[in-house]
C-alpha cells in the first residue's frame, strides 16, 4: 500500500515538470515569433515608403553649359565713316571691349567709297547688346554670328594639366630623394620637360578661356555714297608740274651721260665694225663698177 502511494506521487511531480517546460518553451518561444512578425510588418511598412523617399530625392544630373567662343560680323553702311569711328569707339567703352584692330580706306578715286575695318572684343555676355547699338550707327547690310563649342577641349588640357602637376610633384619629390649626380641630372632634365609642358598647356587653357570670356566683333562700315576728292588749288598743280618735269629733264641728262660712257668704253668696237660696213660698201660699189665696164667694152 505504501509502495502504490508513492508512486502516483512521482508520475504526478513528472508530469507537472514537463507541462512547466512546455509551457517555459512555448513562453520563450512566443516574444521571439512576435518580434519576428512586428519587425516583418514594421520592414514592409517602411521599405514603400524608404521607396517613395527615393523617388522623391532623385534629382536630375546638371548638364554642364557649354563653353562656346562666339564671333560675330556685320556690315553698316553709314552716312559718314569717321563720325561712326568715334560712335564705335564711344560703345566700346560703354560695353566695357577693347579695340583689336582699326584698317581705314580713304576714297583715291570718285567711283570709291569710304570704308573702315574694325576688330572688337567684348565680354560674351555683352556681344547682343554691343550688336544692337553698332547696327544703330547705319542701315544693317549684314550680320551674322557663329559659336564653337571647346568644352571637351578645356576639359582634356585641365585634365592634362593636372596629371602633370602631379607628375611634377612625384619628380620633385625624387630629386630630394636622389643621392647620384647622374640621378639628380636625369630627374632634373625630365622636371624640365614636365615643367615645360605644364606652361604650354596652362597657355592654351588660359587662351581657350579669354576667348570664351571675350567675343570678337567684326565691323565693316561703308560709307553710303561715293565722296569726289576735292579740286586741288593752281598753285599747287603748277608747282607739282614744275617737279615732275625737272625730274623728268634730270632723269633724261643721265640716261644721256650713260649712254655717252657706254658709247666711248666699246668705241674700238663700233669704230671696227665702221670700217667692215665702209670696206664691204667700196669693195661693192667697185665690183658693179667693174661688172658694167665690161659689159660695155663687149657690147661695142
Amino acid at each position: 500500500m505504501h509502495a502504490s502511494t508513492q508512486l502516483p506521487g512521482k508520475s504526478a511531480l513528472l508530469v507537472s515538470a514537463l507541462l512547466g517546460g512546455l509551457i517555459f518553451t512555448s513562453c520563450a518561444s512566443a516574444p521571439q515569433l512576435s518580434n519576428q512578425v512586428s519587425s516583418g510588418i514594421v520592414a514592409d511598412q517602411a521599405a514603400p515608403s524608404a521607396k517613395n523617399l527615393a523617388q522623391k530625392t532623385e534629382v536630375p544630373i546638371p548638364r554642364a553649359l557649354p563653353q562656346l567662343i562666339k564671333k560675330a560680323a556685320m556690315t553698316v553702311i553709314v552716312n559718314s565713316v569717321d563720325q561712326s569711328i568715334d560712335a564705335v569707339s564711344q560703345i566700346i567703352n560703354k560695353q566695357q571691349g577693347d579695340l583689336i584692330g582699326l584698317k581705314e580706306q580713304q576714297p583715291t578715286k570718285e567711283s570709291t567709297r569710304h570704308t573702315a575695318l574694325i576688330q572688337i572684343r567684348v565680354p560674351q555676355n555683352l556681344l547682343e547688346p554691343s550688336l544692337d547699338e553698332l547696327a544703330k550707327l547705319g542701315t544693317l547690310k549684314s550680320r551674322n554670328i557663329t559659336a564653337e563649342d571647346v568644352g571637351d577641349r578645356l576639359v582634356d588640357l585641365q585634365a592634362r594639366l593636372t596629371n602633370l602637376q602631379k607628375t611634377e610633384a612625384n619628380l620633385q619629390k625624387i630629386m630630394d630623394r636622389s643621392g647620384s649626380i647622374k640621378d639628380v641630372l636625369s630627374v632634373a632634365q625630365e622636371l624640365s620637360n614636365v615643367r615645360q609642358s605644364i606652361e604650354q598647356i596652362d597657355a592654351q587653357l588660359k587662351n581657350l578661356q579669354n576667348q570664351v570670356a571675350y567675343s570678337t566683333i567684326t565691323l565693316n562700315l561703308e560709307a553710303a555714297t561715293s565722296s569726289t576728292s576735292p579740286q586741288r588749288a593752281l598753285g599747287e598743280q603748277i608747282q607739282e608740274t614744275w617737279n615732275n618735269s625737272t625730274y623728268s629733264l634730270s632723269v633724261f641728262t643721265v640716261r644721256l651721260l650713260k649712254l655717252g660712257i657706254w658709247l666711248m668704253v666699246y668705241s674700238p668696237y663700233i669704230l671696227i665694225l665702221a670700217a667692215g660696213v665702209y670696206g664691204f660698201t667700196r669693195w661693192r660699189r667697185h665690183a658693179a663698177h667693174l661688172t658694167q665696164t665690161s659689159e660695155s667694152a663687149n657690147s661695142d
